[in-house]
């Protein structure tokens, strides 16, 4: 029986929140321990307070990360819960995934006021997301609409929508249904048309290597499949040293003991968009996504990554 309480970090976002709690759950559930036995611990993040640039420019997929892993080196918590496609895919010294909750829906979708699809826009109209990859897609589907910079958390981005600032937005289906929110969305888009980012819907917990407590609590609620799929999707993404400047998607799919695995890079504008598929076995997930992004960066031509930094 564990008796030091479990400090579980976080950011502070509505979205963040729910995944934390929903870690703190399944935990408690798997080892029958009460609630007063984790203590969730938010902490702001350099992606949180910069909202007037793409994150691109402030630093990349780190600033979402940085501060929840130094409160991990100094001992202010214990694990650290994050969306997986937030995640690097280089990890600092001492720090390892440990541990995936089963995956949410991996679509996206969008919300709309002018139109319910995107299909549907008016001639020229504002799309907003801070995503490169939902802005190469957007730009691939419809290359009359403007897409801008849309910064924030789920409630901010519907805040401006409301007020008008852009016709339409997209966010995760995932994050939605943690939020009960999932009736704002329009349209639904199924990963063929619009595919989804490496580790969308997949909430991960980041430990410190060694921490024999820490790993025993977090083993029970460690989903193997969702484990496989990321390890797929992660290995495709360092293959393309993806960032939040790389418009890249993909998705891996288990039935049984077979992996399937489809990945997508494009140009920022969306001129210009390769795509791959490769299947084997679950236990070769790694060296799948690997070969498949080594694969698909040949496919490219010449300057097509010019515009990806």
């Amino acid at each position: 029986m564990q008796t030091d309480v479990l400090k579980i970090g976080t950011r502070g976002s509505a979205l963040a929140l729910a995944q934390a709690t929903e870690t703190r759950d399944r935990l408690m559930a798997a080892h029958g321990l009460p609630e007063e036995a984790f203590e969730i611990v938010a902490i702001s993040t350099s992606g949180d307070r910069i909202q007037d640039r793409a994150l691109a420019e402030a630093g990349g997929k780190g600033l979402f990360t940085k501060e929840l892993e130094e409160a991990m080196y100094d001992g202010r918590i214990d694990i650290a819960v994050h969306s997986s496609k937030d995640m690097p895919t280089v990890l600092p010294e001492g720090l390892e995934l440990s541990a995936f909750l089963e995956r949410e829906d991996v679509r996206d979708v969008f919300i709309g006021r002018a139109a319910a699809r995107i299909a549907d826009l008016p001639q020229g109209a504002r799309v907003g997301t801070s995503s490169l990859r939902r802005q190469a897609l957007v730009r691939r589907m419809r290359p009359d609409l403007e897409v801008l910079l849309f910064r924030g958390n789920v409630q901010t981005r519907l805040r401006k929508l409301d007020e008008g600032v852009v016709d339409g937005t997209l966010l995760a289906l995932a994050g939605l249904n943690r939020l009960d929110m999932a009736h704002v969305a329009t349209d639904v888009m199924t990963p063929e048309s619009f595919p989804p980012a490496l580790g969308q819907g997949a909430v991960c917990v980041e430990s410190r290597i060694g921490d024999t407590r820490v790993r025993d609590l977090l083993a029970p609620i460690d989903h193997r499949e969702t484990g496989i799929q990321l390890a797929c999707e992660r290995a495709f993404l360092a293959a393309l040293d993806g960032s939040c400047r790389t418009p890249i998607a993909g998705h891996a799919r288990l039935d049984g003991e077979r992996l399937s695995f489809s990945g997508t890079i494009l140009r920022p504008d969306g001129r210009s968009a390769h795509e791959i598929a490769r299947e084997g076995a679950a236990s070769d997930a790694a060296a799948i996504g690997s070969e498949a992004g080594a694969a698909i960066r040949a496919m490219a031509e010449p300057g097509f990554f010019d515009g990806w930094h």
